[in-house]
Parts: structure tokens; C-alpha cells; sequence
């Protein structure tokens, strides 16, 4: 095991709020968004997420690391979140099937964190306060130099981030031989979506985030998908584009969390940042055309403009959140296209959601119409 000393670090919010902790992880310094998410478990999930690029987590759960790192409990091929915010940091681990300490993990992936914080507290703050940045530091103990750091960083609104996570070139995932092509545009995917649709017999082929339709189209796939990830939806035109033209062209398409964003945005839906967002495992939502409700996973910070929905004739709800009443599912009226805010892959999470997989392949084959 990586030796690990509990030296002083300092988390500094952007309001001027000070925490004082443990260094955990790499000794540095890290900036970015500070968020937090409610969910009692997949740590490694959540730090691999690529929708988290660019912010510092804060997790809710009182242990993290206690059940150590397992090399396939990932949805990308290093951590994406800027530094982590804990409570109790748990380098012994008790599951058999881990490989490394989070420390060793951490250590290898060069992130920064801070422990020994009172992270009900701080959440309280950042529920009351709302979004803001944030830097750890385990090297810097003068808080004016902290300060001028923090200045320095750009807030999340207007930031395109989706084009630093995404792949760089085309690659294909599943068997191909199976009986559907999906043309998926990578803006951040994480690798469950992809598990998802291999278990449906769906061959996938990912594009890197600016790709054009034209190329897409190429693949000859029987559906589109536009994925989840992370920055300001409102500053990503290419993206935009690119479902204009799947639209017009009248094909399936399904988008997830960013993708649900970007396909109001294809319609002239604008969407807006939130106060805080919603990450977490628990989140109720209601499907309006099935009347039924599904516990969800989500993850996300932005959002759709419910009025801007509601007062639309081009799309209709399908899906409503029942805690804060925000529009978590649209359908496009005449085409075969539909997303949802949250994350039916849930990867960690519940699994209510998975029926839109299905759904989807149902369109695909022509099955399902509205």
C-alpha cells in the first residue's frame, strides 16, 4: 500500500467559506465546481463519471473507500472528477474483490482530495447557497493565495467541456453481427450506457463530439444516441446541429442527461443552470404517459426551461421530477425522438429505468409510435 500521511489541507469555497480537513489522495492543489451527490454507494461509479468533469465532489455517504477499488466498477478509462470531499476516508478495505486502496487509486490518477470534513455541514451550505467553486489544497495553507487561485477559475456556466472528455477517434462496442446499428455521439459516455445496449443485441459505434451527421450517417445505423457529459448545453452548437439534421432526416434518436438537454435546445428550447443540481441515486420521477413512477439516478447541474416546455408545440412531457416538479423526459411530436434527464443505465443506481433501453429499440424496429 502507497504510504499515506494525514498532512493539513484546506478547502476553500468561493464565498469565502473555509474547511478545515486531512490531505487524502495526491498532494496538490485542485479547483472547480463544488457538488455534491446523496448516494449511499458506487463511489468508483461516481468518480469516473464523465458528466463530473471539471467539479469537486462531495459525498454524503460517511465512508468512502471502505470497499476499495475494483478495476471493471468504471464508466470511463481514468477519474473525471477535479478532487473529492469526504468525511471518513477509509484506505483499508474489506471486499475481497478490490485491487487497490483508494489511496493507491487516487495516488495513480493524480487526484487531490481533503477528508476529516464535516460534510453534512458543508452540504447544508451549498444546498442554502447554491452552486459555486471551490479549491482543496494540501500544499497552500495561506488563504490569500488561496483566494487569488479561485479568482482565477471560470464558472461552469458557459463553459463547452463535452469536446475534452469525448473520444478522439471512432471506435465500435458490441458484436457485429447483432441485429441493430446505433450511431452514438460521444459527449461523455459512460461505459453502462454501452453495456446497456450490447445486452440488447445492438452493435454501437461512437463518434468523437464534433462529428458531423453526414459522417454518422455512414455507420448506416438503425438509431442515433446522444449522450450525457459535462459543461453548459447552451454553448455547444455542433452538438445542436447534429440532432437538427438526425431530426429532419426522421430518424430513432434517444438522448440521456446532456443529450436530453441538447435535443430541447434542437427544438428552441433553452435550458438554464441550476441552483443546485440533482446527483444522487433516490430521485423520484413520474412517468406521465404510463402513469407510473421509477427511483432514479441522475447526475446533472443544468437543466431544461419548464416553461419554455410546457408552452412548446413542438415536443410534449413525458416525464416529470416529483420533488422540485422540473421536466426530466420530452418526446419529439411527429419523429421518433425522445430523451430523459436522468440515467436509466444507473450505473450506480436503481433499476426502474431500464425500460427505455427497450423502448428505444422498439422505435428502432418500428414497434413503437406516438
Amino acid at each position: 500500500m502507497t504510504n499515506y500521511t494525514k498532512l493539513p489541507a484546506i478547502l476553500l469555497l468561493a464565498d469565502g467559506t473555509v474547511f478545515y480537513g486531512k490531505a487524502a489522495g495526491k498532494i496538490g492543489t485542485t479547483t472547480g465546481e463544488i457538488c455534491f451527490n446523496t448516494g449511499m454507494t458506487g463511489y468508483q461509479e461516481i468518480f469516473t463519471d464523465p458528466s463530473y468533469f471539471g467539479q469537486i465532489m462531495v459525498t454524503t455517504n460517511s465512508h468512502i473507500g471502505n470497499y476499495g477499488i475494483q478495476k471493471d466498477e468504471i464508466e470511463s478509462d481514468s477519474i473525471k472528477i477535479a478532487g473529492l470531499v469526504c468525511k471518513n476516508y477509509n484506505i483499508v478495505y474489506s471486499r475481497k474483490q478490490a485491487t487497490e486502496s483508494i489511496q493507491d487509486y487516487f495516488q495513480n490518477d493524480n487526484l487531490v482530495a481533503i477528508s476529516d470534513i464535516d460534510t453534512r455541514a458543508l452540504v447544508r451550505h451549498i444546498r442554502d447557497k447554491g452552486a459555486m467553486n471551490a479549491i482543496i489544497s494540501s500544499e497552500i495553507t495561506d488563504l490569500d493565495e488561496l483566494k487569488q487561485k479561485l479568482a482565477e477559475v471560470p464558472s461552469m456556466e458557459g463553459l463547452e467541456l463535452s469536446s475534452k472528455v469525448s473520444t478522439t477517434e471512432p471506435y465500435f462496442y458490441g458484436n457485429p453481427e447483432a441485429s441493430l446499428k446505433v450511431a452514438a455521439l460521444d459527449l461523455g459516455i459512460k461505459k453502462n450506457i454501452l453495456r446497456s445496449f450490447e445486452n440488447r443485441d445492438i452493435y454501437v459505434q461512437v463518434f468523437p463530439a464534433k462529428t458531423k451527421f453526414a459522417e454518422m450517417e455512414k455507420f448506416n445505423p438503425d438509431g442515433y444516441f446522444i449522450s450525457n457529459g459535462p459543461g453548459d448545453p447552451s454553448v455547444m452548437p455542433y452538438a445542436v446541429e447534429t440532432i437538427k439534421e438526425i431530426l429532419a432526416e426522421d430518424k430513432p434518436l434517444f438522448g440521456i442527461c446532456l443529450g436530453h438537454q441538447l435535443l430541447a435546445e434542437a427544438n428552441d428550447i433553452g435550458t438554464m443552470k441550476m441552483f443546485n443540481g440533482h446527483r444522487g441515486l433516490n430521485h423520484p420521477v413520474k412517468n406521465i404517459i404510463k402513469n407510473h413512477c421509477e427511483v432514479t439516478s441522475q447526475n446533472h447541474g443544468f437543466g431544461v426551461i419548464p416553461d419554455e416546455v410546457r408552452n412548446s408545440d413542438k415536443v410534449e412531457i413525458t416525464h416529470v421530477n416529483l420533488n422540485d416538479k422540473s421536466i426530466e423526459g420530452i418526446r419529439v411530436k411527429g419523429k421518433k425522438a425522445f430523451s430523459v434527464q436522468y440515467h436509466p443505465e444507473s450505473s450506480p443506481g436503481p433499476h426502474d429505468s431500464r425500460y427505455l433501453f427497450d423502448d428505444f429499440v422498439n422505435v428502432m424496429k418500428g414497434e413503437l409510435v406516438w
